[in-house]
């Protein structure tokens, strides 16, 4: 394998970049031509395909977001879009790809091995950690840092005021952002998808709160729990508690900005060289990742279709510190 290519797709995430500069650089030093891909399968479809060098990917491992950018593909769905990019592949000689993303970018590239053969590893880009095969995926830590650091200063005014804040942060189908961001901001409680928490549960909690003499409580909620938004939540409480001084809080995307803290940006560099290294072992139509701190790689089918349960020690933690 002389040539290869590297590109980012689905939300963006903290290390990022850091993944590519690792892949760039790592496919230099092998001997091998790295190419860049902007704009994701888009790019891919419409030919935005660069040959990159070291100078490339100079002063980007601090930055957040991506320097190839990132875009969704309605085209890519098609077996003529999909067609399109392998034809663009090939007029640059491009034997191997690196895909960095998440659960749609993987899916998408999972099908294109499928579908033309050309070999594909993907490098686990979310910060929601919901891929199975790895212990962490790249962003996760910094967005988790990134919460905590805003449930710190709510917090700040929170006991000032003696309010009740509800938080919302990211986590559709996956409650690693709000566990950990929760027991790290002390949160009174933690509501995420994985686990069925009733607003009768919330209530209950609150008031026990303030019986303790508690005068400000945390209540941290992923945006994919079954009780519905922060907002929605709150509402339903509030009507149960008139005597509460509510406030909610939506952290939004700030959770996907920002430099990369040093371990999300050693993952992605490790993550990086690692695919390269696979690609150029014989990998293909795999997922690397990193499990008691050992690479691996799973197979991308896998890697998508099962589910990554949360710790069990972190959801009873929660329980135990939050009386």
């Amino acid at each position: 394998m002389k040539k290869i290519a590297v590109f980012t797709s689905g939300g963006d995430s903290p290390g990022m970049n850091a993944c590519i500069r690792s892949v760039v650089r790592s496919a230099i030093y092998m001997d091998i031509d790295v190419y860049g891909i902007k704009y994701g399968y888009d790019g891919m479809i419409r030919g935005e395909i660069e040959k990159m060098g070291s100078n490339s990917v100079s002063n980007i491992v601090q930055t957040g977001g991506t320097i190839l950018k990132s875009a969704r593909s309605e085209e890519f769905r098609t077996k003529e879009g999909r067609k399109k990019a392998y034809e663009n592949l090939k007029k640059h000689g491009i034997e191997g790809i690196v895909a960095i993303g998440g659960d749609g970018t993987f899916t998408g590239a999972n099908l294109f091995y499928d579908e033309f053969g050309i070999p594909v590893v993907g490098a686990p880009g979310t910060i929601d950690n919901d891929l199975f095969g790895s212990d962490y995926t790249i962003g996760f830590d910094t967005a988790v840092n990134t919460a905590l650091d805003a449930i710190d200063k709510i917090r700040d005014t929170a006991a000032s005021h003696d309010r009740v804040f509800f938080i919302e942060v990211m986590g559709r189908h996956s409650g690693y952002i709000a566990i950990q961001s929760g027991i790290g901001g002390g949160a009174e409680m933690v509501m995420v998808p994985e686990t069925s928490t009733t607003i009768d549960d919330v209530i209950s909690k609150l008031r026990e709160g303030r019986d303790n003499k508690k005068g400000s409580s945390i209540v941290v909620v992923a945006e994919g729990d079954a009780q519905g938004s922060a907002h929605e939540i709150a509402e339903r409480v509030k009507v149960h508690t008139p005597n509460m001084d509510i406030k909610v809080t939506n952290l939004g995307h700030i959770q996907r900005g920002g430099g990369p803290t040093a371990f999300d940006r050693i993952l992605a560099s490790r993550l990086g060289l690692a695919a390269v290294e696979g690609l150029l072992n014989g990998q293909k139509g795999v997922m690397v990742g990193i499990i008691d701190n050992k690479v691996t790689y799973t197979n991308l089918k896998l890697a998508i279709s099962k589910s990554k349960p949360l710790n069990q020690e972190l959801i009873r933690l929660t329980d135990i510190l939050s009386i």
